[in-house]
């Protein structure tokens, strides 16, 4: 009998990125990106799109160095999150019940294979504007911020790891996630995966670490509203004196028309307009992109800046880089 899929899931609630330039890194998301501080506790500051529903989407941490803290998913009820905290332990997995955090109730924190932190979480505070943040439409979580590159919402992140695989065949296994393109090389090793616990076509992806070094983190992804927005963003990234990495362009993997920078602390950051896909098929069958393929480079036919395959947070470790 075919085994019913798993929807427990429900979407990326917030990440956070471990920064050893607080100041800096808060005044460029804030003034440059254009997001809303929530919130602080400790050494960490909570900052939000205009149109996300929870508190916050990101938590800026100080620290020592640069990269990923953790990555939170919502599940969709209590049960939910109790079916998945069950399916982590019964994988042979550690996992850590943190009892609050700021901005949700109980969660379940777990290491994946190559050792990123994740968390899950069920209980949450919706973002309650004050009188100088409500909007007009109320709908919509805050009023239009109408500074730097307005970002809307959170959209998803990119992790390196050493064995890509056995990473997606983890989610796959534990928290139902479905892979709706990968990368496969000619030697048979798997160069990227795409997950979606949504319709979105993903919510994070797994690409390969070049240096063998696990844990590392490529990119946080926040979505704007057209590619107009990302052309625009291109002009306020160039006022500010951010430098671009790459982009605007498309990406032919996902179709996401994309631009990179880097955000003070040294973590890559990406605004994209992603939203025009959607994989509505429930039997959606995964894409497999082959080596010869992707060497074509991206959509349009620009080559993959070489950094995007080398640049990843924490910095790699003395004797590693190259």
């Amino acid at each position: 009998m075919e085994q019913e899929p798993v929807m427990d899931v429900a979407h990326l609630g917030h990440v956070e990125l471990l920064t050893p330039r607080p100041a800096e890194s808060l005044a460029f998301f804030r003034d440059v990106m254009g997001m809303t501080v929530s919130g602080e506790e400790g050494a960490s500051v909570f900052l939000r799109g205009f149109d996300d529903y929870e508190r916050y989407s990101l938590v800026l941490t100080a620290s020592a160095s640069s990269g990923l803290g953790h990555a939170a998913f919502r599940t969709r009820s209590a049960a939910a999150l109790e079916r998945r905290r069950a399916a982590l332990e019964a994988e042979g997995c550690t996992v850590r019940e943190v009892p609050r955090s700021f901005g949700h109730g109980k969660a379940y924190r777990f290491l994946d294979p190559d050792g990123h932190v994740f968390e899950l979480y069920w209980e949450t505070e919706w973002y309650e504007a004050p009188p100088d943040r409500r909007p007009a439409l109320k709908n919509q979580a805050e009023r239009y911020p109408a500074r730097g590159v307005n970002v809307r919402r959170i959209d998803h992140f990119n992790c390196l790891a050493v064995d890509v695989r056995r990473c997606r065949e983890f989610f796959e296994r534990t928290l139902g996630l479905r892979c709706t393109e990968r990368i496969e090389l000619d030697s048979g090793e798997e160069a990227g995966m795409w997950l979606t616990a949504t319709n979105k076509s993903y919510d994070f992806a797994f690409t390969k670490e070049a240096h063998g070094v696990p844990g590392r983190f490529h990119h946080l992804t926040f979505a704007l509203d057209s590619r107009e927005a990302v052309l625009q963003a291109a002009d306020a990234f160039l006022e500010a004196g951010v430098f671009i990495e790459t982009g605007p362009h498309k990406h032919a993997v996902q179709q996401t028309f994309f631009l990179y920078v880097y955000e003070p602390g040294g973590n890559r950051i990406e605004v994209a307009h992603a939203g025009a896909r959607l994989v509505l098929a429930p039997d959606w069958r995964t894409i497999t992109w082959t080596e010869t393929e992707r060497k074509k480079g991206q959509a349009w036919g620009l080559k993959t800046i070489e950094s995007f395959h080398t640049h990843g947070t924490p910095p790699l470790p003395e004797g590693k880089a190259g």
